[in-house]
């Protein structure tokens, strides 16, 4: 998948980083929120990258600690790193929210039904919302947060904001044609 090779590519031309680190820094900058990518994938990547020789590793040891496979970009992996930049910038943008396979089932449910599915949607949005809203507080202030990063995190509230206003939209909806 080409986005989480642009990930990995990313975060290996900054520094060379375990795999393990890759994917604590997934973790840390929560890019599994808007990204579909998975701790496996990660060093599934990692090795796919480095058969490809977009990557290499060498073994690391610090103290008492394991021994570690350590990776940086190759030459190769630079190409690929920006054919992938903009490979990806010049797609359509679009955007898949799984409960919308819900929504367009919605009228084959009773009209009680219904309602129960909206509600869960509703709440699950707005358990998303409180949690990028304590996310950007914690971060906005933060310099070793780059403002890229920052832009992502705030993209992705206002995306939520308008599913939240959206979702309340079709509640009203539903409960003016089902009183």
């Amino acid at each position: 998948m080409a986005t989480i090779d642009l990930i990995v590519l990313g975060m290996l031309k900054k520094e060379s980083l375990s795999a393990y680190d890759i994917q604590k820094l997934v973790e840390y900058r929560n890019i599994s929120k808007w990204v579909k990518i998975s701790t496996p994938s990660i060093y599934k990547k990692v090795i796919q990258l480095e058969e490809k020789g977009l990557i290499i590793s060498h073994i690391e040891k610090e103290g008492k600690m394991p021994e570690k496979a350590v990776y940086s970009l190759t030459g190769e992996g630079e190409k690929e790193f920006e054919k992938l930049m903009f490979e990806i910038a010049t797609k359509s943008v679009n955007i898949y929210l799984d409960f919308n396979a819900v929504i367009v089932n919605l009228d084959s449910l009773p009209p009680e039904k219904q309602q129960i599915c909206l509600t869960e949607i509703e709440n699950n949005i707005k358990q998303l919302k409180t949690y990028q809203e304590e996310n950007l507080r914690a971060k906005e202030n933060r310099s070793d947060i780059p403002e890229t990063g920052k832009a992502v995190l705030q993209q992705q509230f206002l995306l939520t904001q308008a599913i939240e206003n959206w979702i309340t939209t079709l509640k009203e909806h539903f409960n003016s044609s089902h009183p």
